[in-house]
This record gives structure tokens, C-alpha cells and sequence, in this order.
């Protein structure tokens, strides 16, 4: 538990109410008892708010607060509740083993820093090296020459093929694949397919997060490449020599075809499919199901081909605008077929 004074000063918000209180955990503004804390961060849910038992909620600087109860007040409701969720996630503990278990299956040749966890069922290969503070989920597989970094989670039943270097700080999801071999084939003259080999590797540099059941395939000959704080969903696939930029966001189900490169702070929504060997640039935002075959400049598209989003709104209002004029068109047309009939 922490004070409502710990608080304040955790998140650097303005306290108003009782210094002295005591918070347990977090929830919604519907669901939280008097021993947790909520938020506000928009104006539609302010009843809920008001009818709250939360034993402190977090508004912004323009909220209305009503007497009796306790509120952080910060330029950022969100964020200070972030903060407080960040704080109590600390408090939780992975799992309930410590350091290696006996059942997890560790290579004499593997290099493993101080206070790393490893799971039962897990096997790390020859010549891993696993960083100070990682922890490693049960069932987990990590091939021969692989580096993870400092306080890196890897969660049970994730894949990490060989000579993949995992920087400090990354969380990867269950069941992801890291390093698999690209799809690359030659079509011959009989119409079989020769595989291609994939001798490159896979980088993934400090605070990425890749989403549960998402593959990343390593080069043909060099790396692909997760730059620094990106954020990658569930169930995305990022095929071989992809370079993908700083901070950039990719939704689920998004597909990225090889040897593409995708600039820094990019967002993606949900089923974006990227053909190969093109360029996004630095700041684009792509919206649900955007199919890009071309490179794009800074901006924010739609639509399969992707197209400018003011573009795309503006040919939709125009296709709807003229299925109004179809329809009248047909009913005047109805209407000077039934008056021909009966001349």
C-alpha cells in the first residue's frame, strides 16, 4: 500500500484530501472500491466520477471536484494514472521462482548475469548471453549466439532464433517468434520452389515491445532491424531486412512484405499491409486496413491503395454523394416508365 502523500509525490501532482490515506491498487471509476485509484481524462464520464467510491481519482487542472473526497491534480490525468499503475505493476512479482530453476536447460558454454530468472522447460543455447535482471517465461527457446540485454522479459513459449541481439529493457509476448527464416524462395522452370537461405540475424534495440504470436524474420545477409521504444501488437508479422524506426506504433494483423523501411514515430492501425522494398517516412499515419504499395511522405492515409487522408474523404463523400443521385435518377426513371405505360 502507499499514502496518498506518496503518491502525489510519485506522480508530482497537486493532492487535495487526506495525506495519510492509503491505496491498495487500481481500477475503473465504476469498479473501484475506496482502497484504489481511478481517473478522468474526458468529461463524458464525469457522473461516474461523482458516483465513484475510488479512495482517490486523477483529473486534470479543469476538473470540478467535489468535497469530501481525494483527488491528484496534474496537467495529465492519464499519465498520472499511468504512473500509479506503472508503480503497483513493480509491486507484482513474475513469478514465484527465483533465479534459474533446475528443470530450465542452460548450454556450460552460456554467459547469464546476476539476478536473471529462468523459467522451467526453457533452453538456452550455446553461446547465449543473458544480461543482469532478464527474465526468462517456462518453454522458452533461445538459440545459439544470441544476446538478451539488461532487464529484458521474455515470456513463456517465445522463440528466439540464433545470433538475434535483444537489447535492454524489451518485453516480448507469448508464443512471438524472433529470427525465423524470411520467406524467400526461387521459382523454377519446373514450377517447384528452391529455398533461399536466410543468413542474417534479427536486432531489436532497448524498450520495444512486441506483441503475443507476432513473427519477426531475420535478413537474408544483414539484420532486421526494431528500433528503440517501438511498439509492436499481437499478430504481426514483419518479414526479412524490414527496418522499422524509433517509437513507431504497428496494430494488430499488420503484414510488412521484406526489405521495406518504416520511418521513425509512424503509426499503423489494425490489418495495414505494406508491399516490399518501399519506404514510409518519419510521422505517417496509416488508418485500419491501409494497403501501401508505393512510398509515402509525411502525412496521414487511407484506403487500399493508400491515398491521402483528406483525399479519401473527400472521394467517399463524393461516392455517397452520387449513390444519392443514382437513386433519384432511378426512382424519376421508375416513375417515367410506369406514366409510359399507361399512355
Amino acid at each position: 500500500m502507499i499514502t496518498l502523500k506518496e503518491l502525489a509525490d510519485l506522480t508530482t501532482s497537486r493532492l487535495v484530501g487526506d495525506a495519510n490515506f492509503k491505496i491498495s491498487g487500481v481500477n475503473t471509476l465504476d469498479e473501484a472500491s475506496v482502497n484504489e485509484a481511478s481517473f478522468l481524462a474526458n468529461p463524458r464520464y464525469l457522473d461516474s466520477m461523482l458516483k465513484s467510491k475510488a479512495g482517490v481519482i486523477c483529473v486534470d487542472k479543469n476538473a470540478e471536484l467535489e468535497k469530501n473526497k481525494n483527488y491528484l491534480v496534474s496537467d495529465d490525468a492519464s499519465k498520472t494514472f499511468q504512473e500509479i499503475i506503472g508503480f503497483f505493476s513493480k509491486e507484482k512479482k513474475l513469478s514465484g521462482f527465483e533465479a534459474i530453476h533446475k528443470n530450465a536447460t542452460v548450454h556450460k558454454s552460456a554467459k547469464i548475469g546476476r539476478n536473471v530468472v529462468i523459467l522451467p522447460s526453457s533452453v538456452i543455447d550455446e553461446n547465449v548471453h543473458i544480461d543482469d535482471g532478464a527474465f526468462i517465461g517456462s518453454g522458452v527457446y533461445i538459440g545459439p549466439n544470441t544476446s538478451i540485454g539488461k532487464e529484458t522479459i521474455i515470456h513463456s513459449n517465445v522463440t528466439i532464433r540464433e545470433f538475434s541481439i535483444i537489447k535492454d529493457r524489451v518485453i516480448i509476448q507469448s508464443g512471438a517468434v524472433i529470427g525465423s527464416c524470411g520467406f524467400g524462395y526461387l521459382h523454377q522452370k519446373d514450377g517447384s520452389f528452391k529455398k533461399l537461405e536466410q543468413a542474417g540475424n534479427v536486432i531489436i534495440e532497448d524498450d520495444v515491445e512486441i506483441g503475443a504470436n507476432t513473427c519477426i524474420d531475420r535478413a537474408r545477409f544483414k539484420s532486421t532491424i526494431i528500433k528503440k521504444g517501438t511498439k509492436i501488437d499481437n499478430l504481426v508479422q514483419i518479414a526479412h531486412n524490414v527496418e522499422i524506426g524509433k517509437n513507431t506504433a504497428i496494430a494488430a494483423q499488420t503484414g510488412i512484405a521484406g526489405s521495406t523501411k518504416v520511418g521513425d514515430f509512424v503509426i499503423m492501425g489494425g490489418q495495414v499491409g505494406v508491399t516490399g522494398h518501399v519506404e514510409i517516412a518519419s510521422f505517417v499515419q496509416l488508418a485500419t486496413r491501409s494497403g501501401v504499395s508505393k512510398n509515402l511522405k509525411k502525412g496521414r492515409f487511407r484506403g487500399s491503395p493508400a491515398i491521402y487522408l483528406n483525399d479519401y474523404n473527400r472521394q467517399y463523400i463524393t461516392y455517397k454523394n452520387l449513390s444519392k443521385t443514382l437513386k433519384k435518377l432511378e426512382e424519376k426513371l421508375s416513375t417515367l416508365e410506369e406514366k409510359t405505360k399507361n399512355l
